[in-house]
């Protein structure tokens, strides 16, 4: 096991300006690191984390979100185990697939684009990330609830305050404050709306939330409350860096842009080389349930575990010339891209795997296609910078392109 001093600190200008050479760096001679700063172990190579997050020896637990998520989202499913777990994902999850999916999401994801693609689709130009990215997720959230679209900018502000919070590795105060604030102002505005839902059932998704129930198990208006903040953080903060980070690697690669306009089918390939590529999640924690041997050494039972999805995503050991955007590359395989069974790790793996990842799926590719329909000859625009942001999660800041509109 190595000290943190020896490659750049996760929590240094350096890293956050490009953390790729750095996780270089661990993967190739600290793939174990005690990192004083966020007191964890941190891992790097492909085959600990995906062992971290499949976890068929019960060596892990997700306790650590009682700390790092419960105080602003309340109890979730994330850091629930064991029959607790299945429970509640079988009360939730058929929300997200088949016909529920197919039959009520969709509409909602296709119109919320189709009506943020509007205010631009006739200007021949827009940054894709505040003019659509950051807005879509939440916006096909708010619907998906039912909720008054008069509450989006609270939520959008919500929801990162606690991305900021759960991904607060240098334990700043503020930040810690704001997430608290966060959680009181969305709960004094969900439960409300929750309580008035169950009296005034819809076709919704916290309508079926009210009347889920299995094996006599139903969820409190604590528990909804818990979910809806949990899917506005996770799917919203995920879909608006995923989106934008596809459309920044096809930019940069123009024979691959070209390909996905020709044959929309490649769209999953692309969506899933992204989500290997440039993750919007570049860290997940779990804790060591008893002592565990990991490449470079043994992590102590009880310690926090810092896996790098960034780093392990573009391991030269499990994938060829990692580094390299490539939507055709054989060493990944799109058909199992958004299910437990994925050979990237952006959605974790094992019973924890992302519950919204079919959501996140329809919601990028259908955002792709009508992007693609509305910018003929889209291509990057004067002050286009497609540099990234973020540690905990990343994405681009800005995406300036130009197109020529459609006719018509």
């Amino acid at each position: 096991m190595t000290a943190a001093h020896e490659v750049p600190d996760i929590l240094s200008q350096e890293f956050a300006e490009n953390p790729y050479p750095v996780y270089r760096a661990m993967r190739e001679s600290t793939p174990l690191i005690w990192h004083e700063g966020t007191q964890s172990w941190i891992i790097s190579r492909y085959e600990d984390v995906a062992r971290a997050f499949k976890d068929k020896e019960a060596l892990f637990t997700t306790d650590n979100y009682a700390w790092q998520a419960e105080p602003v989202h309340g109890r979730t499913l994330i850091q629930m185990s064991g029959r607790e777990h299945a429970t509640r994902r079988a009360l939730v999850a058929p929300a997200f697939r088949g016909n529920e999916l197919r039959d009520k999401v969709l509409p909602v994801i296709e119109r919320n684009a189709r009506e943020l693609i509007d205010a631009f689709r006739d200007t021949g130009s827009v940054d894709l990330v505040s003019g659509f990215a950051s807005h879509f997720p939440i916006s096909v959230i708010a619907d998906m609830f039912g909720l008054d679209r008069s509450g989006q900018q609270a939520l959008g502000g919500w929801y990162r305050a606690f991305v900021a919070f759960t991904g607060n590795l240098s334990g700043d105060p503020e930040r810690a404050a704001e997430g608290a604030r966060a959680q009181a102002e969305f709960a004094a505005y969900m439960l409300p709306v929750i309580r008035h839902r169950r009296e005034h059932l819809g076709d919704d998704l916290l309508s079926a939330l009210c009347t889920a129930e299995v094996d006599g198990v139903s969820m409190s208006d604590e528990d909804i409350k818990a979910f809806c903040s949990l899917l506005l953080t996770a799917g919203a903060e995920t879909t608006d860096k995923a989106v934008a980070g596809l459309f920044a690697n096809l930019l940069a690669n123009p024979d691959q842009l070209a390909a996905v306009q020709r044959d929309r089918s490649l769209i999953d390939r692309a969506f899933a080389e992204t989500l290997r590529y440039t993750p919007p999640v570049h860290m997940i924690m779990r804790q060591a349930a008893v002592d565990v041997t990991m490449s470079g050494g043994t992590i102590p039972a009880g310690a926090t575990v810092t896996c790098l999805i960034g780093a392990a995503n573009r391991d030269p050991d499990r994938y060829k010339d990692p580094d390299s955007f490539d939507l055709f590359r054989d060493d990944l395989t799109a058909t199992t891209a958004f299910s437990a069974a994925a050979d990237h790790l952006a959605f974790a793996l094992g019973r924890h795997f992302c519950v919204g990842a079919l959501l996140a799926r329809a919601e990028v590719e259908t955002a792709t296609n009508q992007l693609l329909d509305a910018m003929p000859g889209v291509r990057p625009a004067q002050g286009y910078d497609p540099a990234a942001e973020g540690v905990f999660t990343r994405g681009p800041k800005s995406l300036l392109v130009e197109f020529t509109p459609a006719a018509g």
